[in-house]
């Protein structure tokens, strides 16, 4: 096998959640570039539809899976669909998360438990449910999950999202540490990198102002984070486990200036 051999990955079967768009269309579309089938869950029916088309203009299988995460039933529905079309499953990404910047007196124990759920407890889930099914199908196979610079990195109205996404990493290590050696454990430290959720605030003096305080001078794209993705699902990768990958333009911290509770940014 020569090196570009080890950065392909046919005959493998994808599962991606919240791959409707962005980081996780993204993937899905790298993933089946190298040969991969793809099975793509989130809630909008017409987004994963849409990127369907894009893989299967790749050359590559796309099942459309409709999921909400937080509906555990959906991920068990997810797996099930998976095998049943498949009858395999390499490769899971837990990309479905987010919670926005808010201030810790704004945000209620509910929302923080439940940014936790949705980043971490869904995660947790779907790797529950699929790791045997893996080992069982494919002999073993790989956990991706999407994490954020802002579970390392404290920052003011990070408090929910940021531990959410800091135990998302913690939980990477556990999981490569017990389903070792069969099924590796990777998750990826993504940094402010231009999504539909970013855009929804970004001004012109923001996004100058955050691409300032990152030393790679740019925000991050998309595809940027399925390179990433790419290098660690893959055989390329067979002696990685456990490890969080940065990719978020060097930063040291979050390049999102935020307030502090009683005055000043951090």
């Amino acid at each position: 096998m020569s090196i570009l051999d080890k950065f392909r990955l046919d005959g493998k079967v994808a599962v991606i959640t919240g791959a409707g768009k962005g980081i996780g269309a993204a993937i899905a579309k790298a993933f089946a570039e190298v040969g991969a089938d793809v099975v793509i869950g989130a809630r909008t029916v017409s987004d994963l539809e849409t990127v369907a088309r894009e893989v299967t203009a790749l050359g590559r299988r796309a099942l459309v899976v409709p999921t909400d995460v937080l509906d555990f039933a959906q991920l068990q529905n997810l797996a099930e669909r998976t095998m049943a079309e498949f009858g395999r499953i390499d490769i899971v990404v837990n990309n479905a998360g987010g919670f926005p910047p808010k201030p810790v007196s704004q945000t209620s124990a509910r929302e923080f438990e439940g940014a936790f759920r949705f980043n971490v407890t869904t995660a947790f889930e779907l790797s529950r449910i699929c790791a045997p099914l893996m080992v069982e199908s494919a002999g073993g196979g790989n956990i991706l999950n999407i994490s954020s610079i802002a579970g390392h990195k404290p920052t003011p109205c990070f408090s929910a999202y940021g531990t959410a996404k800091g135990a998302l990493s913690l939980l990477t290590q556990e999981l490569a540490q017990e389903f070792a050696p069969k099924v590796r454990v990777n998750a990826i430290a993504v940094g402010s990198t231009k999504t539909d959720a970013l855009n929804t605030v970004l001004t012109p003096e923001i996004e100058q102002t955050m691409v300032d305080l990152t030393p790679m001078a740019r925000l991050g794209e998309v595809e940027d984070i399925a390179l990433g993705a790419l290098y660690l699902c893959t055989p390329a990768a067979g002696y990685v486990t456990g490890e969080i990958l940065g990719v978020n333009g060097g930063l040291e911290r979050l390049n999102m200036q935020m307030p502090r509770a009683w005055g000043g940014t951090g």
